[in-house]
């Protein structure tokens, strides 16, 4: 990690470290790509003669500075589309897959798919936009290994800089050349989709890069990185003091208080909390009597203070970095949920706040992340906030160009916070001058009793990339929408899916999991 902070001391102004990184990549790896907006726009060609190539002819060649490792046609089948499978590397070690519908099947756009947690291998295909004749591309961020390993960032800058905020505009800058030389044709428009730390890449693109995409769609972002790794710290450190881990019991118990308090506020005892602004429950009324632990039904002291971790907000550095504290959902006890983020062992949240401090912070993989004082190094905040947060508001530019911006969330979600994801919304909005400006080009969604990214009891799946595409290429902007949660090819619920803030509210009559049986109203 020393070359690491050589490359990038700390700097009291985020945006100096973002400029010096982006300038030292630029020359090596993406001049082209992260030029001017006018030449990396999608639809523009580049300059000269298009070489056109059959897809096994791609195999062993150069093109636009990547090495084309493989390309072999993959036969369609019950759930994909036929397409041409190009697998790319861009030196020094950032692969890219780019899937390519045959040419009288393609939509004239490409799809950019992100990546999760700390990437290192390539997402697989998105078969809901190849099957609809979108060219399809998705990368590994520029290094190799687990989604739960930073150890990427010690001693490579390079790394560190693409996972953070370059992969992406390096990566179009060759898929756009490929796709042109494959189809005869530019990208007419090209769209960017992600989930998580994919959804931290969507609103980077945004931010940073508002020309390489006419549409984002950004779902439970994860794009406050260094507000997020504290608090994922914080409840760690909570969860591992004397009394304070909850048994599935004790989460089970919780869940059923929110639910018996909360649950009704939509019109309807469904199981779900779709009404959260209306959901005050305090843990606290869960205390056990003197404040020991005396049985699941009743939460102990040191069970209520990881509740306070969990439901509070966390901030760092005086206010600059911060992390909404979770909602009560009604739904923990869901799989996926708190079982998979949360509870008492090496979940998901403490892996990742025990790499992040190790590797980015701490600079010492045998450092203990649980007595390590995340605010002790302040340039290694600083250092890591400017290479992957993705708070700015300011997106003037994104917004002038026309291009548009929907971002999705469940609320059952254990991982990252839907509150943390509202007030970006807030913010964006407060920055464009007030909801009437800001329905010009964003749209914001809540998903009742989702898990993060998708699962849990509520309806998690929405086709936001057909509505992203009609509001971009027809103007027609998103409403209500039908989301629904299938289960071995049966759909089992479905719920009008509301622009925030309205939630979906039971008419009074008709099937409770039915979305005809729901309206979206104002809380």
């Amino acid at each position: 990690m020393t070359a690491f902070m050589t490359q990038h001391p700390f700097d009291p102004d985020p945006m100096a470290v973002r400029t010096r990184t982006s300038a030292a990549l630029v020359a090596a790896l993406c001049a082209t790509a992260l030029a001017a907006p006018a030449a990396a726009q999608p639809g523009r060609s580049n300059a000269g003669p298009v070489q056109t190539f059959t897809c096994t002819d791609l195999a062993g060649r150069n093109i636009a500075g990547a090495a084309i490792l493989s390309s072999q046609v993959v036969a369609a089948t019950a759930t994909l589309a036929e397409h041409c499978r190009v697998r790319g590397l861009i030196d020094p070690k950032l692969n890219f897959e780019l899937r390519l519908p045959g040419p009288a099947a393609w939509n004239g756009k490409l799809h950019y798919g992100g990546g999760g947690g700390y990437n290192g291998s390539i997402p697989g295909v998105n078969a809901g936009a190849l099957n609809k004749g979108f060219a399809q591309v998705s990368s590994d961020s520029g290094h190799q290994g687990s989604a739960l390993d930073a150890s990427f960032v010690l001693g490579d800058p390079q790394a560190a800089a693409l996972f953070g905020n370059l992969s992406v505009p390096v990566v179009m800058g060759v898929a756009k050349t490929i796709v042109h030389q494959y189809y005869h044709h530019p990208i007419r428009r090209a769209y960017f989709e992600g989930c998580s730390n994919g959804g931290r890449e969507a609103l980077i693109q945004v931010q940073r890069h508002p020309w390489l995409f006419e549409g984002v769609i950004a779902r439970a972002p994860a794009y406050n990185w260094v507000g997020i790794m504290g608090a994922f710290n914080r409840t760690a450190k909570a969860l591992a003091a004397p009394g304070g881990a909850m048994s599935a019991a004790k989460v089970s118990t919780l869940a059923g208080a929110v639910l018996a308090a909360c649950d009704a506020a939509d019109g309807v005892a469904d199981g779900l909390v779709s009404n959260p602004a209306a959901c005050h429950f305090n843990p606290a009324a869960l205390r056990c009597p003197g404040g020991g632990d005396t049985g699941d039904a009743c939460l102990s002291d040191a069970q209520l203070a990881t509740m306070a971790s969990w439901t509070d907000a966390a901030v760092f550095g005086g206010g600059q970095w911060r992390n909404a504290g979770w909602p009560l959902s009604g739904n923990e006890n869901a799989p996926g949920a708190w079982d998979t983020w949360v509870s008492a062992g090496p979940r998901l949240q403490f892996l990742f706040s025990d790499t992040t401090i190790k590797y980015y912070l701490a600079q010492d993989p045998a450092a203990n992340s649980l007595t390590y004082a995340y605010e002790i190094n302040p340039a290694g905040l600083a250092t890591m906030s400017a290479l992957n947060d993705a708070t700015d508001t300011a997106i003037q530019s994104f917004v002038g160009m026309g291009h548009k911006l929907i971002m999705w969330h469940g609320t059952n979600d254990a991982a990252l916070s839907y509150r943390t994801t509202t007030e970006y919304f807030d913010r964006v909005v407060a920055q464009a001058g007030g909801r009437a400006n800001a329905d010009q080009f964003l749209r914001y969604y809540l998903a009742p009793g989702v898990n993060h990214c998708s699962g849990g009891p509520g309806a998690d799946g929405t086709d936001l990339l057909a509505a992203l595409d009609d509001w971009v290429s027809n103007g027609n902007a998103p409403g209500t929408l039908r989301a629904a949660r299938v289960a071995g090819g049966t759909e089992v619920i479905s719920r009008p899916l509301c622009v925030y803030p309205e939630y979906p509210h039971y008419s009074g009559s008709g099937d409770v999991s039915k979305a005809t049986s729901f309206t979206c109203v104002a809380p």
